[in-house]
């Protein structure tokens, strides 16, 4: 099971030196809220050694809360050219002070008893009709094919963790994962659960799978309409039970469904992209994070350059729909001036469900260059966040919560250094909690990158607003937009080698 009952707890004020990382938590800049009272947590950390993982590290976590419980799920001891050793879990009901971790069991040789040489791509789920928690996860194999996606059931809040089922039959290759479910008691399709993931071998065709059996059994891979291909997608479930999946086509599109995942929509475009390459050959790029209000209005945010002169770095911005169908303007979150030199990529949307419309509380955690032009020697990342009290009228000043990151602290994929392709913001009882990887010097060759959350954050309703009402898009312009690798063991082409050499 691979459990520890206390879980990793460090804490410490930002506005001390945070000798756990070796980094000193000054505020600067355009985020210069005061953060006296916020404090970070780890939550989980690398504990393996086994090769070919580059130890000690943790990476792309997403998190996901009911009620007062919270479970997260990462990547554990990062393997280059695709996936981890295994995929870590942590647990807190008490609204993320304490938290239990642990490593999903059945899944991989790295950590026992599994049958995949790696995994990759946890994302949450909860489905309240069968009481049951879910990750699900990405295998990947060196030397065979395997299921697209697998889901690995809690019955028990999230602390004991089955040995993981399969969403669909064999395939080659999938990428890009996500699942939800409808919890929403009036729903006409309450306790579906739905997977997205994409085909590489295909061009990244988009497919879906429904269980209605709280994950014990998977429908078959649907297609949208048009049969369209995109990559990251997001599923998120309104209260009439209609299913929207913001997701990265040749822009940012979403698609839908209305009849509890028999069928799917063809894409609608949501936006073109235009985003600024972030430097210093970090893995990022404009996958969306996307979140519902309590309303059912669904958000997409994700990186942009439009609002930046010559599109020299990425803002963060988001559209948002009542329906999935129309979208409104596209929209800048005003962390700092348009003329500043900032980037701001990587990320994770939350919204309070208790809340919706003109009152909706929305938190975003993110990463951050404080200059955009840098190399990987001279960049230096940081984790931000912030929030709006209003729907998005206005925001708070925004909070940096971790100090100064080399890019050297950072293990490598096959699409670049990495903290991960996505973070999460989730809400406990009216409290944002986000989690993201944080990265201290390596000693010798052993990384030193775990799993934060931040403690003490709010979303105020007093205080200094920030406003972007008066941006206007400057130009059409975007860097190429990065195409990521898929997350694969031995390639294809080596693998067929291998076969026909034995």
């Amino acid at each position: 099971m691979n459990r520890t009952p206390a879980g990793r707890f460090c804490g410490f004020s930002l506005l001390a030196c945070a000798t756990v990382l070796g980094l000193c938590l000054s505020l600067v800049g355009a985020h210069a809220q005061d953060t006296a009272a916020v404090t970070l947590t780890e939550i989980s950390s690398d504990p393996f050694t086994v090769g070919p993982g580059q130890h000690a590290t943790e990476v792309e976590p997403h998190v996901l809360a009911n009620g007062a419980t919270e479970v997260a799920a990462f990547q554990t001891g990062r393997i280059a050219p695709g996936g981890a050793t295994a995929i870590g879990w942590a647990t807190s009901t008490d609204g993320g002070s304490t938290w239990t971790h642990g490593f999903l069991p059945g899944l991989t040789t790295g950590n026992g008893g599994g049958p995949y040489d790696a995994a990759s791509d946890p994302a949450v789920a909860y489905d309240a009709k069968h009481a049951v928690w879910m990750i699900a996860t990405l295998p990947i194999s060196n030397t065979t094919t395997t299921t697209a996606v697998t889901v690995s059931r809690s019955t028990d809040g999230g602390f004991t963790w089955d040995n993981p089922v399969s969403v669909t039959p064999k395939v080659d290759s999938s990428d890009k994962n996500w699942i939800v479910c409808d919890s929403t008691s009036t729903s006409p399709f309450y306790g579906n659960c739905y997977v997205e993931w994409d085909n590489p071998d295909t061009g990244d065709g988009i497919l879906m799978s429904t269980s209605t059996d709280g994950g014990l059994t998977w429908g078959p891979a649907t297609a949208t309409a048009n049969h369209a291909d995109g990559i990251g997608g997001q599923p998120l479930v309104q209260p009439n039970g209609t299913v929207v999946v913001p997701i990265e086509t040749s822009g940012i599109s979403a698609f839908t469904s209305t009849n509890g995942g028999a069928s799917w929509s063809a894409p609608v475009t949501v936006s073109n992209i235009q985003a600024h390459l972030d430097a210093g050959g970090i893995r990022s790029g404009p996958l969306p994070s996307a979140a519902i209000d309590g309303a059912g209005t669904v958000w997409v945010v994700w990186e942009d350059c439009r609002f930046r002169t010559s599109c020299s770095t990425n803002d963060l911005v988001y559209s948002t729909s009542a329906d999935g169908i129309h979208w409104s303007a596209v929209t800048r979150i005003p962390i700092d001036a348009t003329t500043s030199t900032v980037d701001h990529f990587i990320p994770g949307i939350g919204i309070d469900p208790t809340t919706s419309g003109s009152t909706a509380h929305v938190a975003v955690h993110y990463y951050f260059y404080p200059v955009s032009k840098c190399t990987t020697k001279t960049c230096r990342l940081a984790v931000g966040y912030i929030s709006s009290h209003n729907g998005g009228t206005t925001w708070n000043a925004p909070v940096r919560l971790t100090g100064a990151m080399q890019l050297g602290w950072l293990p490598n994929s096959q699409n670049g250094l990495m903290v991960g392709d996505y973070i999460a913001t989730a809400f406990t009882n009216g409290v944002p909690h986000g989690v993201f990887a944080v990265a201290a010097a390596k000693s010798g060759t052993t990384f030193s990158e775990a799993t934060f959350t931040a403690q003490g954050l709010t979303v105020p309703e007093t205080g200094p607003q920030l406003s972007s009402a008066g941006d206007k898009p400057l130009h059409r312009l975007s860097d190429p937009i990065e195409k990521e690798n898929p997350e694969r063991g031995i390639p294809p082409s080596k693998r067929a080698a291998k076969r026909s050499s034995k």
